[in-house]
């Protein structure tokens, strides 16, 4: 398993648009939970599924307006 930490800009402090919720929603389309938070997003996959995570990640965010997406994957300890 897989850990896939990641942050979308702009932000916007309390006013997550499109560009943010559209990625989190899209991962959760394709069964993965996600943890949305204040500064990032994370969720725990498989490793097999992870290149497709993050591209469809950083295809929605950047669909809807993002500016920077960074991402971090690692192993789940």
């Amino acid at each position: 398993m897989q850990r896939l930490d990641f942050t979308i800009e702009p932000f916007v402090d309390g006013q997550p648009g499109a560009h943010v919720t559209a990625p989190v929603a899209a991962l959760e389309a394709l069964g993965v939970a996600v943890d949305f938070g204040a500064f990032g997003s994370t969720c725990v996959a498989d490793a097999n599924r992870m290149p497709e995570l993050v591209a469809e990640v950083v295809r929605v965010a950047y669909a809807n307006g993002a500016t920077r997406v960074t991402i971090e994957v690692g192993e789940v300890s």
